[in-house]
């Protein structure tokens, strides 16, 4: 019993320290997702020394130590996404109608056959934006029923799991589909005016995930949030990044993409709100995000309940309030040398593609 306890906690600390190397590859990326399991294995391999350990026995007083520090470095890596942090991105407590953003993004699995659950949320919650991920032409033609409601579209779906559609209540300018990094994996991008006429710049990602099925490493992935960021930091506009990005909230690269960009992450200091997987309550990642410029301010944000897919939709209402950047400047993260180098070797790294392909100006839509 003490062997097997002795090389499950080591094996644990080392997939634990695994994601320390910085190497695109999947077998070092995939290890960043499940970092609150690896927390609560910990926690479980604790409790299984003291009851099995010998206290005089040092190499379980060492294993112990062992535990306890690698227990320590990770509540360390999710403290950020815990209740007991300072929030990143603050409480709205009298939000402007006039300047409110209601957005619902979800990954519906594109063989999930079962609309209406989705549907039914739409016409519940009536969201200003709707972001819908892994859409094909069959769920296009599902979408039908709420065009009416939202006569703003952009429309890309596509039947390789990276079909992309936006609908907004908001007038839409400057949208286009671009394909940064591959050439059969699209982005949305597009400017929208909110009630009081203010201007957004929206950004909407589905990048492709570091695994053997999908891709081996995560260059691409990483390319294409880094030059979003890069984007999101130019603009003289508010900004607004939400989608899959198929990476943690905690991630090194979504923390270099913080860095890059000067947005703020809802979760911190509210929670992990795991979007996938949602149909193994154990194996669930926050994949799912909205990140915003820091002047905006959160009036509400919830994780919603199935709709059948292996993703949990998302729905976030922030409201746009420009005082509020002087507050939560101090908030964002920044870059230092080393990071910027880290930044730069990731985009201008060799990809699968040619580089970023013509735009498609307002795909479908209306």
């Amino acid at each position: 019993m003490q062997l097997s306890l002795l090389i499950v906690t080591y094996l644990l600390v080392i997939v634990s320290l695994i994601p320390l190397i910085r190497h695109d590859f999947w077998t070092f990326r995939v290890f960043e997702y499940p970092r609150n399991q690896k927390f609560l294995l910990c926690l479980i391999l604790l409790v299984a020394w003291a009851w099995v350990g010998d206290p005089s026995d040092k190499l379980t007083m060492i294993s112990i130590g062992v535990l306890l520090l690698n227990m320590g470095y990770l509540f360390y890596q999710l403290y950020p996404y815990t209740f007991l942090s300072k929030k990143q991105l603050m409480d709205c407590q009298n939000p402007n109608p006039e300047r409110n953003l209601s957005l619902l993004i979800s990954n519906v699995y594109q063989y999930n056959r079962e609309s209406g659950r989705l549907l039914k949320y739409i016409e519940q919650l009536k969201p200003d934006l709707v972001l819908l991920a892994e859409t094909d032409h069959w769920w296009a033609d599902q979408m039908q029923p709420i065009h009416e409601q939202y006569p703003n579209r952009v429309l890309k779906p596509i039947d390789n799991t990276y079909g992309m559609l936006l609908y907004s209540k908001l007038k839409l300018s400057d949208e286009s589909v671009k394909f940064l990094v591959e050439d059969d994996i699209p982005s949305i991008h597009a400017k929208l005016m909110l009630p009081s006429g203010e201007q957004i710049q929206l950004y909407c990602l589905h990048p492709t995930p570091p695994v053997p099925q999908e891709n081996p490493r995560s260059t691409e992935r990483d390319k294409e949030l880094l030059l979003i960021g890069k984007e999101a930091k130019k603009s003289k506009l508010p900004v607004i990044v939400a989608g899959d990005m198929n990476d943690v909230a905690w991630s090194y690269t979504t923390e270099l993409f913080l860095k890059t960009s000067g947005l703020l992450d809802p979760r911190r200091g509210r929670g992990f709100y795991s979007t996938f997987h949602a149909k193994i309550p154990f194996l669930r990642f926050p994949l799912d995000h909205i990140f915003c410029s820091s002047d905006f301010k959160l009036v509400q944000m919830q994780r919603l309940n199935s709709i059948n897919s292996d993703h949990f939709p998302m729905y976030i209402t922030l409201t746009y309030d420009p005082q509020a950047e002087a507050e939560q400047k101090d908030k964002e993260l920044t870059l230092d040398e080393e990071d910027k180098e880290v930044v730069e070797e990731k985009i201008t790294a060799d990809t699968d593609s040619d580089g970023e392909a013509q735009p498609e100006k307002n795909p479908l839509g209306t």
